[in-house]
Parts: structure tokens; sequence; C-alpha cells
């Protein structure tokens, strides 16, 4: 299939000839940038007391989860195709139960921060770690809730770069 090259002028992992490449980032300055991405897993009341209880046979499954959403921002570029290797400063992975309060369902929200000094932002590894923090927690509960659901990944904050500073609209919290 091939792309109009003018309908992809504006997208940068595409040459004038609407071909794919990584984008050459040597000339931009090294810059402090932070992004925060957010999501849920939504499940079963008993698979959230399993895992608030930390009765999972399969061990602390927010610890683990953790864990796995760290080492997928600094893992990013091997599973992104155009992503640049980064030297990532800082990854925090913050994963907060939530119970069925006023119709809501149980979820399991993961928020991720991430950051590093360098040529171009840190939004795929927050969003990375996020997916892969909340599929950890699919994968070690999915023997007793394989009705769960990954929802609402979304950026909700970056900061540094050319670009400036972009904060989703109505989100809460902020990065550093």
């Amino acid at each position: 299939m091939k792309t109009d090259p003018s309908a992809t002028s504006t997208l940068t992992h595409f040459d004038a000839q609407g071909r794919a490449h990584m984008v050459d980032v040597a000339e931009k300055p090294a810059t402090r940038r932070t992004a925060v991405a957010a999501g849920r897993i939504e499940m079963q009341p008993a698979t959230l007391e399993q895992i608030r209880a930390g009765t999972s046979r399969k061990g602390d499954v927010l610890g683990i989860a953790r864990v796995a959403g760290i080492m997928a921002a600094k893992r990013t570029s091997d599973l992104i195709p155009l992503c640049h290797p980064l030297a990532l400063t800082h990854v925090a992975i913050e994963l907060t139960p939530s119970a069925a309060e006023c119709g809501e369902t149980p979820a399991v929200e993961c928020q991720a921060t991430v950051e590093t000094v360098g040529p171009t932002g840190v939004e795929m590894e927050a969003l990375t770690a996020v997916q892969v923090a909340l599929l950890t927690i699919y994968d070690m509960c999915k023997a007793v809730d394989r009705g769960m659901t990954i929802q609402a990944v979304r950026l909700i904050e970056k900061k540094g770069g050319k670009s400036g500073h972009y904060r989703r609209e109505g989100a809460s919290g902020h990065a550093e």
C-alpha cells in the first residue's frame, strides 16, 4: 500500500516520499523530559480481594507488575520499531486497587512516570510501562478471572522538548 507523501508530511516518522524512518535527533538539545501515562484493569471483586490480600498463588501481583512496568519502560525501543533507545533517569509505577464504589467496577489503576535527559521524549516509555504492568496483572490473575479488561491507557502529561508542556484536560496529579 502506497502512502500519499502529502498526507504524511506532518508525521515525523515518514520521509518526504512517505517511507517510514527513524527521526534524526542528533541536532536536538538534551533537555529534561518527563511523561506520565495511566490506565486500569477492571476485574471481579473476588480477584481484586485476592490481589489486595496477597493470596494469589503466583505471589505478589502488584510488586511483580511494578517491576514488569519498569522493565518494559527500559525496553520500549525493542518493542516499538521507530523508538530511540533512551537512557532513562527515573521510572516510577504506581498501582492502586480501587474497590467498587458508586457503581464502578473493581480495578487496579496504574500510573507510570518516566524521566530522561535527552534529545527526545519518553511518552512511549510511559505508555509501554502502563500496558505491560496491566498485562502482568492479567497474566498473574487469569486463572481466576479471564474476563478482566484493560482500559483507558492514555498519556496524562509530558514536559520538556520543543513541543513544550502537554497536560490532558481534566487530568489529576502531575509530572515532577
